[in-house]
């Protein structure tokens, strides 16, 4: 027979792995055991969990693929981060493109925010205390500290759990039901833990607001608003309210601490802004995005008249008004205070337009103005591939994934630069780097062999290739044998 210890492992790597289809709110509620939960849950197995996890979350249907979106809400983050209690620690920072207000956290320092909280929070602060909340529940070790928690109560509904969130990702609703029947004992005994982990994430993502320069009130704010919404629900509150329970001690406490601080007055960023426009012109029909950004820069109702025009923009993109995109583009180019996002999309909207030169010209400018933002860099490696330029294409991915050589969107883009090359070894294997970074081991090693067997590298090149394929190998047995 099978020891528990042996058993608890899988068991618990499973049911975690699938925290984004239904984030249940006892992932949170928790003792405070300090070290002690390492013993149950190490920071290996957090991580070798976490990169399990974002291997279904780029799988997934609902993973919001937009570089510019992520990339604002990584430097959101990352600002948050640095002034926290553990800055040392990596994180990764997602979008869900789901429009219920909703963010969380999951082992390995992944943390997921929904499209409907970017377009519902009132400001970037608003926007910042959630994150930071967030944050601070993977600082602290919280999920750790469930399992070492639930290591001896936790036994008897562990497997039927396990089942329910696998159904979760064809029937929700049915598995909510199965987790509410098998959580109902245990719902009390929990309740406790819950409210000490919510508040302390409250006090550290507090923290967190002050020190990064953003408007403490964001927080007390924004929460205090949620609870007065969940008031007009009926059975179904906002995803957030049901996965981070608010008390009004809780809202008590964190107004207390906005009184007390001194004021200050955040402007919200342009990125901030014109990542809101960029979200606003994906929602609803093509012709209607159209009508309600010409409406909101005709009625002037915008904090930003660069993200109001930036909004009208990429909604006439969808439309394939092309003529009037390139004139409100250049408008937006006219704006003193031109961001990379800016240049990024004019520079999409001229070659959507079939005008090459001037989209290659626009991306040279914004690439060398904003070396460091990585979305322009994939929007001019992909324009000079599509204009049969690989050559060039492929110096500027070589030169980006010296920097970044963990960066899985340049990957992709160097194996469809090796490929137009008719290098056959390079291609699988930049693919097979783009698969591991994502997760899926076994896919990498599938396609590290297929370059293998092409047999057009050179000697160096495949020994590194082969070299990879038994690193990858090595590591996939590892995860399997855990």
């Amino acid at each position: 027979m099978l020891s528990r210890s042996r058993i608890r492992k899988p068991l618990l790597h499973g049911l975690l792995a699938l925290s984004l289809a239904i984030q249940p709110a006892w992932a949170i509620d928790l003792p405070d055991l300090g070290e002690v939960s390492r013993q149950y849950f190490s920071d290996q197995d957090e991580q070798a969990l976490g990169r399990a996890i974002m291997r279904d979350v780029y799988a997934d249907p609902r993973y919001l693929d937009d570089p510019e979106t992520e990339n604002y809400l990584n430097q959101l983050g990352y600002r948050l981060v640095s002034v926290s209690t553990r800055n040392q620690r990596e994180f990764i920072f997602f979008v869900v493109d789901d429009p219920s207000i909703n963010a969380f956290a999951m082992p390995g320092g992944n943390i997921g925010v929904h499209t409907g909280l970017l377009l519902t929070a009132q400001s970037e602060s608003e926007l910042a205390s959630v994150v930071g909340h967030e944050i601070a529940h993977v600082t602290q070790d919280h999920i750790a500290r469930m399992v070492a928690a639930q290591s001896q109560s936790y036994w008897p509904t562990l497997a039927a759990l396990a089942l329910a969130l696998l159904a979760a990702r064809s029937h929700p609703n049915v598995a909510g039901a199965a987790i509410a029947s098998t959580q109902a004992y245990a719902a009390q005994n929990q309740l406790n833990y819950s409210r000490d982990y919510e508040r302390e994430a409250d006090r550290l993502g507090y923290e967190m607001l002050t020190r990064a320069q953003f408007d403490p009130r964001g927080m007390s704010a924004f929460f205090s608003r949620l609870q007065r919404a969940s008031r007009f629900y009926d059975s179904s509150a906002p995803a957030y309210l049901r996965t981070h329970p608010l008390t009004s001690e809780r809202i008590s406490d964190m107004e207390a601490r906005s009184e007390a601080a001194a004021y200050l007055q955040v402007q919200d960023s342009l990125d901030f802004q014109l990542v809101r426009a960029r979200l606003r012109a994906r929602e609803g029909g093509p012709a209607d995005a159209v009508a309600n950004a010409r409406s909101t820069l005709q009625d002037k109702r915008y904090a930003s008249e660069t993200a109001a025009r930036y909004g009208l923009v990429s909604a006439l993109l969808r439309t394939r008004q092309f003529n009037e995109a390139e004139t409100e583009a250049q408008k937006m180019l006219a704006s003193p205070d031109i961001r990379p996002m800016v240049l990024q999309l004019a520079a999409q909207t001229a070659l959507a337009a079939g005008n090459a030169t001037l989209a290659l010209q626009r991306y040279q400018t914004g690439s060398q103005a904003h070396p460091d933002y990585r979305p322009l860099q994939y929007g001019y490696i992909a324009a000079l591939l599509t204009t049969q330029r690989a050559g060039d294409a492929l110096k500027r991915v070589d030169k980006e994934l010296t920097l970044y050589p963990d960066d899985r969107r340049l990957w992709m883009l160097a194996a469809k630069a090796h490929a137009q090359l008719g290098h056959r070894l390079l291609s699988h294997r930049a693919q097979a780097e783009a698969a591991a970074l994502s997760g899926n081991l076994i896919a990498a090693v599938e396609q590290i062999s297929l370059g293998i067997k092409a047999g057009d590298g050179s000697f160096h090149e495949m020994s590194v290739a082969e070299a990879r394929r038994r690193e990858w190998l090595a590591l996939e047995k590892a995860l399997r044998k855990e």
